[in-house]
């Protein structure tokens, strides 16, 4: 395939790796950099020997990109999908797809109308480690699966993170920062989710800033900071996720653990794209299971690569945006659920994503 023409718009410390591997996939052609801060743009474009620096208004009117990479901030994802999208543009996003459920569905809409893509992170699904875990829940490793469970807790960004305050406003917290990487792995191995329900706490009203930066600052914590998800999937298995920034002491907890009639299955750190794979049959003992799939180190881009390979070959991507959105209205359905003491059931539905070949490789 000819490699289609790409930009990205956001040029903040997450787009080097992007910058970085967008470069070395065969699929993409990686003609410009954008900024609100247009020096900012420059100094990427230098360093990473990009041919155009520029607004995005710029980029947004240069005719010969194709997809733009939206690495903004989560309040500017919307708007700047809407608007590559309006320039006949395909997107990729990081995540979320967007803050509220509203922008998600008109996104996703203003793309339907414009016959043009959404793809959104994350996407280290598409890596080796819950590559490898997809082919064994397929081949019927674990028989039929009965339940997930998937832990992310943490005493939260204040001691490490230089600027914190995000994770702490609406929009942010647990769930909003970590979930999408674990109920995204949930979908790619379980399919899509039918109800949700669950409790959430802000367990501290107020935290203190120990990274040097802001050392001693406050934040006034806005969103709950615990959070206890229960989720039925349209395939009758029960999940539960957890995410807490509240566990100061840590967690000896798997990232998730998938159950099933016939066996259990240990699935690595969803933030990654490799990792661990062990596995428990009925009667044995735990053995670890080769990984069957590449993409095992920080492939970030992947997602935009497979996008510009499924339009060359006029197939769905992998990645995609109403997959995005599914993950999005979960999110929020937790936190509503746990808000109005109800169970949420979701409006949204998506096809689980095709697996990736086995043992594929950058051009595969």
């Amino acid at each position: 395939m000819k490699p289609i023409k790409t930009g990205i718009i956001g040029c903040g410390n997450i787009s080097r790796i992007y910058f970085t591997n967008l470069l070395e996939y065969p699929e993409i052609d990686l003609v410009a950099a954008a900024d609100l801060d247009l020096e900012r743009a420059r100094e990427r474009a230098e360093e990473y020997g990009i041919a155009k620096a520029y607004t995005v208004d710029e980029l947004l009117a240069d005719p010969e990109i194709e997809i733009v990479v939206n690495l903004t901030i989560p309040a500017a994802h919307a708007s700047i999908c809407k608007r590559a999208l309006e320039a006949g543009k395909h997107v990729y996003v990081e995540k979320p797809l967007a803050v509220t459920r509203e922008e998600g569905l008109e996104v996703l809409a203003l793309a339907a109308e414009k016959g043009l893509r959404v793809a959104s992170a994350p996407e280290t699904f598409l890596g080796g480690g819950i590559q490898t875990c997809r082919k064994l829940i397929d081949e019927g490793a674990i028989g039929q699966p009965v339940s997930v469970s998937g832990f992310m807790l943490g005493g939260g960004h204040e001691s490490w993170h230089p600027d914190p305050e995000f994770y702490y406003a609406i929009g942010g917290g647990p769930m909003f920062d970590m979930g999408p990487y674990y109920l995204t792995a949930f979908v790619t191995l379980l399919g899509p989710i039918r109800r949700v329900t669950g409790s959430a706490v802000i367990t501290y009203p107020e935290r203190t800033i120990t990274s040097e930066k802001k050392r001693g600052q406050t934040i006034k914590v806005e969103t709950p900071t615990h959070l206890a998800g229960v989720l039925d999937f349209a395939n009758g298995a029960v999940g539960t996720l957890i995410t807490s920034f509240d566990a100061k002491a840590g967690t000896s907890l798997p990232n998730i653990e998938i159950h099933g009639s016939a066996g259990t299955l240990l699935v690595p750190d969803p933030n990654n794209f490799g990792g661990t794979v062990k596995l428990r049959r009925a009667g044995g003992d735990w053995e670890e299971i080769p990984l069957t799939h590449g993409y095992t180190h920080n492939n970030r881009g992947i997602g935009v690569a497979d996008m510009a390979r499924a339009i060359a070959d006029n197939r769905p991507h992998r990645a995609s945006g109403e997959m995005a959105y599914h993950v999005l209205e979960a999110m929020h359905g937790i936190h509503d659920a746990s808000r109005d003491g109800v169970h949420y059931i979701m409006e949204s539905s998506c096809a689980r994503p095709e697996p990736m070949p086995a043992l594929a490789v950058q051009g595969s």
